[in-house]
């Protein structure tokens, strides 16, 4: 079967999911379509495209890109100075651009607006949070180049473990492997993230920490915020204390890569509980996996 075939299946598996509660969390197997998980994705992929539209090229995506949702809070341009920063940052804001038509795309009329997404004081409130202190002048990522990395290592990391929980409960296996290929090029962009951060690891901040001690503490705090529903370890950072060794790849034992449910998920975007929208979502997910 061709993936454009099996993605014209999504429109009869969207149509004969049942309704949800607009604030509950469904996670039955049995009434979880590939439709559902797909726009699960898309609402995640509208919150990297926004922030790196925003950071690169100064503005939000386009109303047709969005489905007619609304603008983001807090979208600005971020202050590159590096030009391989920057020219990554286009590679990668074209990337995640490319994602959400992808998925709209794929979805059809079953496709959901973006969601209202924070990409300003959320990102201070998340700073605040996991170095449990107010920062001032509060954290931004279009500061420089160096905070833009802090920016989009909440993400990506992110991004890889929520595809990757996704995998196995797709039921199109050519569903399954489109959604794999952009779970890789997360991964990607993740890779390139964390080699950056971690060169410039000693680099002090006006904060009074090193960029090592805040990048590690992101992840800190992501592992504490999806430990509230499931128990176990799915994060690290770029560090390791212990062994002296910096850290690229995160993974298990077997140099597996995490996963996480989309309840862990939204534990970690919502900065606090899958079940309360807030952080970089204000109102939430849109589809009924939210």
């Amino acid at each position: 079967m061709k993936v454009a075939y099996a993605f014209a299946l999504v429109a009869s598996l969207a149509f004969a999911a049942p309704a949800a509660n607009a604030r509950s969390l469904k996670q039955d197997s049995s009434s979880i379509t590939d439709a559902d998980i797909l726009n699960f994705a898309l609402n995640l992929e509208c919150l990297e495209a926004q922030f790196y539209s925003c950071a690169v090229y100064g503005q939000p995506l386009s109303a047709e890109l969005t489905g007619n949702g609304p603008a983001p809070i807090g979208c600005q341009s971020a202050n590159f100075t590096n030009d391989d920063i920057y020219s990554v940052a286009m590679d990668v804001a074209n990337n995640e651009i490319a994602h959400v038509n992808y998925l709209r795309t794929a979805l059809g009329n079953y496709s959901v607006q973006c969601p209202l997404v924070n990409i300003g004081s959320a990102f201070s409130d998340a700073a605040n949070a996991v170095l449990n202190t107010t920062l001032s002048p509060p954290f931004s990522p279009y500061v420089n180049d160096l905070y833009f990395l802090h920016g989009a290592f909440i993400f990506e990391d992110v991004g890889v473990t929520a595809y990757k929980g996704a995998l196995t409960s797709f039921q199109s296996k050519d569903i399954m492997l489109a959604a794999a290929g952009i779970m890789a090029v997360e991964a990607y962009h993740a890779g390139y993230v964390r080699t950056a951060l971690i060169q410039n690891g000693d680099v002090m901040t006006p904060y009074g920490v090193n960029v090592t001690t805040i990048v590690n503490a992101i992840s800190a705090g992501r592992d504490m915020l999806d430990n509230k529903t499931v128990n176990t370890v799915d994060d690290e950072g770029i560090y390791n204390a212990n062994t002296g060794d910096y850290i690229l790849t995160p993974v298990d034992g077997n140099a597996v890569a995490y996963s996480r449910t989309p309840a862990q998920v939204l534990d970690i975007v919502y900065l606090g509980s899958a079940s309360t929208p807030g952080g970089f979502f204000p109102n939430g997910l849109n589809g009924k996996i939210h």
